[in-house]
């Protein structure tokens, strides 16, 4: 487990908006993020990458990215977290419903929803 700390940007999730769906889980390649007593948390700072591609599937709002003081992100530690506690929840496209095993799919807001869009349908939402 690393032991410096630096100013960095990290996840910070708001226990009272969150909801504990889970959405924000599979984004987290690093598996920083768990549900656990049915709200996410970030399991270790070391493990949270600060990239943020949890933040756009919060149906709530409740992630945010902070800067603050937090352990260095360990790509060793993060890799080998998950490795072994991935928690893989799959989703759908909202337009078509394929899910992301069979098309890519990527975050998008819709109607002030938080969902996904598969490559197949994100063309016809930019162009109309």
């Amino acid at each position: 487990m690393s032991t410096t700390t630096l100013k960095r940007q990290i996840v910070r999730i708001d226990e009272a908006l969150c909801n504990g769906c889970g959405a924000c889980v599979s984004p987290c390649a690093e598996g920083a993020i768990q549900v656990i007593d049915g709200k996410a948390r970030v399991v270790r700072d070391e493990l949270c990458d600060g990239a943020g591609f949890c933040l756009g599937v919060c149906p709530t709002g409740a992630l945010t990215i902070e800067v603050r003081e937090a352990a260095e992100f360990d790509h060793e530690a993060a890799d080998a977290h998950a490795a072994s506690h991935k928690e893989y929840i799959p989703q759908s496209c909202f337009r078509c419903g394929a899910n992301e095993d069979a098309v890519p799919l990527v975050p998008v807001r819709t109607a002030g929803t938080s969902t996904w869009v598969c490559t197949r349908c994100l063309p016809a939402l930019i162009h109309g």
